[in-house]
């Protein structure tokens, strides 16, 4: 299983933010990714985010929404984790707003790992107690270290 822990930084976890629109959240992804990775704009991380967002939204159900993007010279893959206090309309298959959203931006060439990360995060979230418990974290501290403990009980089985 993968290791949510190495992919995720402290100051990409943000619990109880407020934005009102995809736009906005997106946006806030972005801006929160380009400090993990300077050497990209915000502008083409957000570009990479809507540009996935164009085929379909990300949002899977259940107030989650896992948005990702393709970036060139990225050697990493960064995940930026925010939870709104508030749910936004996120054209979500079942059409419920969305309030955790885990982002992914993944070096493009490894497409492979990239679909890999993906179902982890989505089987990882499909966790009815740790989305609960997401929801109610009330500090950015409080949910990095939720997300880590869960990621390492996740690895070890």
């Amino acid at each position: 299983m993968m290791n949510l822990t190495a992919m995720l930084a402290e100051n990409c976890t943000k619990s109880a933010v407020l934005f009102n629109s995809k736009k906005r959240i997106l946006e806030y992804i972005a801006e929160l990714a380009h400090q993990q990775l300077p050497e990209m704009s915000e502008y083409s991380i957000l570009e990479a985010l809507m540009t996935r967002e164009k085929l379909g939204s990300t949002g899977i159900g259940g107030g989650i929404a896992i948005p990702h993007g393709k970036l060139k010279c990225v050697t990493q893959p960064v995940l930026v984790f925010v939870v709104s206090k508030e749910a936004i309309p996120f054209d979500a298959i079942d059409n419920q707003p969305v309030d955790i959203f885990c982002a992914i931006l993944i070096p493009e060439e490894q497409c492979q790992a990239h679909l890999s990360t993906l179902a982890g995060i989505a089987k990882l979230l499909s966790q009815k107690e740790l989305t609960k418990k997401i929801r109610h974290a009330q500090t950015n501290q409080e949910l990095y270290q939720l997300l880590v403990d869960y990621s390492a009980v996740d690895a070890n089985k």
